[in-house]
């Protein structure tokens, strides 16, 4: 099996904090491992990643192995935050994307690309790309049944709906008043959207519609100001 196999390591400048993605080759599979490392001499914690596989078969079509979490490291550490084990045949690409992000800022990432040897050398990657490659991704983070609720509901809409956004959309939930929770929905950095939870199906399903309005609104926005951009 012959790759062309480009990695490209990006941390904030002065940060101690380093993310690596290592992969090995075992049998007829790709080992993936999302590493960090604390250089400084500081505790760190709250510290969240996201781990994307997105692999892309003869056909054109996409499929993606995800996995996100929290955690903190310690002065010098090294650590495993997550492993990925998949097959990737001769004729499939494979990137992959580690973020590591604290109070929803970005601190260090780390990105890996593996392409058929007969595509050549073509090294030239850059954010709309990568906005391609994450459509269609809504993220969990709920904390009770009645969030995760919200979030299958979500999904299923949004998918239903056939339009996929360049950007991974994060449901989110945080404690509110007495029993209630508060759900939010989050696009690069941004609260679009957040009200109080209910066990209610109907509530639910009302608050997802207002989600994906306003998650379109926020679509038509971004697209202008990158056309914008283009100009200058």
């Amino acid at each position: 099996m012959l790759f062309v196999f480009i990695q490209n390591s990006v941390s904030q400048e002065k940060n101690d904090i380093q993310a690596k993605i290592n992969m090995e080759k075992k049998d007829n599979f790709l080992i993936l491992r999302a590493q960090i490392e604390n250089q400084g001499l500081l505790y760190v914690d709250e510290l969240k990643y996201l781990f994307i596989a997105l692999k892309k078969d003869v056909k054109k079509n996409y499929s993606n192995n995800k996995q996100s979490g929290e955690f903190s490291i310690a002065p010098k550490e090294q650590k495993l935050l997550s492993q990925i084990r998949l097959n990737v045949n001769k004729e499939e690409e494979l990137k992959v994307y580690l973020f590591v992000r604290k109070n929803n800022k970005l601190v260090t990432k780390d990105s890996l690309f593996i392409l058929p040897n007969d595509l050549g050398l073509n090294t030239r990657r850059n954010n709309r790309e990568i906005d391609f490659l994450i459509k269609g991704i809504v993220t969990d983070e709920t904390i009770t049944k009645i969030g995760k609720d919200f979030h299958d509901y979500f999904y299923q809409q949004y998918l239903l709906g056939g339009k996929k956004f360049p950007f991974v959309i994060k449901i989110k939930e945080k404690p509110g008043m007495g029993r209630s929770s508060i759900l939010s929905i989050n696009v690069e950095d941004q609260v679009l959207y957040e009200f109080f939870s209910k066990p209610d199906e109907e509530h639910l399903r009302a608050q997802v519609n207002v989600a994906l309005g306003k998650i379109y609104l926020f679509a038509r926005k971004r697209e202008k100001l990158l056309k914008k951009s283009k100009l200058y």
